[in-house]
């Protein structure tokens, strides 16, 4: 199952950066594996939380899976995968705000998508 979860993750995570900027790569399916595995093993927890809460919290989340891959990918093996350095708020050009509050809004999709549907999913 968890082997699935990652899978799933990383498709859903690449195919949405497709969908945003017409590619991906693949350090991005990885990432979308690990932000996937990491809110399965959060489910429990997540739930329990106000449905907004729960979206702050996995937009953070996922913004600091991307503030870190994109410190190896991009700052130290010097891929130049992305650069948002040109963007307000970004810190080391690997993140900023207007991607955080993105995710925020699909994680609010998602998680609600889930929550009210448990019977479904779960």
């Amino acid at each position: 199952m968890e082997l699935i979860i990652f899978i799933l993750g990383g498709i859903f995570y690449g195919l949405t950066e497709i969908l945003y900027r017409g590619y991906t790569h693949w350090t991005m399916v990885l990432t979308g594996g690990a932000v996937a595995f990491t809110f399965y093993l959060m489910t429990p927890f997540l739930f329990q939380m106000n449905l907004f809460l729960a979206a702050l919290t996995g937009a953070l989340i996922i913004t600091f899976f991307e503030f870190s891959m994109g410190v190896i990918v991009n700052l130290w093996l010097q891929w130049d995968v992305w650069d948002y350095s040109a963007l307000p708020g970004n810190i080391l050009g690997q993140i900023c705000p207007k991607y955080t509050a993105y995710w925020f809004l699909i994680c609010l999709a998602f998680f609600s998508l889930i929550k009210y549907n448990r019977g479904i999913f779960f």
